[in-house]
């Protein structure tokens, strides 16, 4: 299969219609993956994404899911199974859109929401992929996460700490699951052109001071492109970082420093 740095199987990227996830499994169908897609409203572009990997020479599905539902799950990675067979890696890429805000500004609503997007999506994934991976010799999780963790971005909590949950599940799947030969790791995400950027630049929360306030805090003084994320997501979820596993790497250009 491609360049021999995969096993036969699919790539599953849940979330995969978002903008990051997007770039994402086509960075994985170049690498010589075939990809399976999630959406949760997004049925066109996940079936576009699909098409694409098509169109390289991979196979590509999208499958619809409520991450908030562990039937749906448990029902999704059963379909992505039985139409690839292996599901060998599983890229965490989903999220709704992050209202900025201060914390003490949130509501219970609004957290208990953010929380069983994120938290409880990722867990119930792990739950049902985890026994189907260690059937099969092993595979790996990506977590996509936050440069939040590095250093505290004012009003992006309600995306920084329900992940930093995830943070720490990563790294309890690499502790327990790695005699099992399944591998855990997450990247970074600094502010990316692509997804939720974009649709609250649109919105104006995002505005040319915000910009130019970021671009003071970086070490690399530009904002980073989606498929950049998705290089880092294939070398992790690739045999080239085989023994890498409870790790981060923050890609964000150098934010935290």
């Amino acid at each position: 299969m491609g360049d021999g740095h995969f096993p036969e199987g699919v790539a599953l990227i849940v979330g995969g219609s978002g903008g990051i996830g997007r770039a994402v499994a086509k960075c994985f169908a170049e690498a010589g993956c075939d990809i399976a897609v999630t959406y949760r409203r997004k049925a066109e572009v996940a079936a576009e994404v699909a098409a694409e990997a098509d169109a390289m020479g991979r196979k590509g599905s999208s499958h619809a899911v409520d991450l908030t539902d562990a039937d749906s799950v448990g029902a999704m990675v059963a379909g992505v199974a039985a139409e690839h067979g292996r599901i060998h890696t599983v890229v965490f890429a989903a999220g709704p859109v992050v209202e900025q805000m201060p914390i003490a500004d949130v509501t219970p609503d609004l957290w208990r929401r953010s929380i069983e997007t994120e938290t409880f999506g990722f867990f119930n994934v792990v739950s049902a992929v985890v026994p189907h991976m260690r059937a099969a010799g092993g595979g790996s999780f990506v977590h996509l996460g936050s440069a939040g963790h590095m250093r505290w971005p004012i009003k992006d909590g309600l995306s920084v700490a329900p992940k930093a949950a995830n943070e720490a599940l990563i790294k309890g799947i690499a502790r327990e699951e790695g005699r099992n030969g399944i591998r855990a790791n997450s990247v970074l995400i600094g502010v990316i052109e692509a997804g939720m950027f974009l649709e609250l630049k649109a919105r104006g929360v995002f505005d040319d001071h915000w910009i130019k306030e970021t671009l003071k805090m970086l070490s690399i003084k530009r904002l980073g492109r989606p498929e950049e994320i998705g290089h880092a997501a294939v070398f992790l979820a690739s045999d080239r970082a085989a023994y890498v596993t409870g790790q981060t790497i923050n890609v964000s250009g150098g934010f935290g420093l």
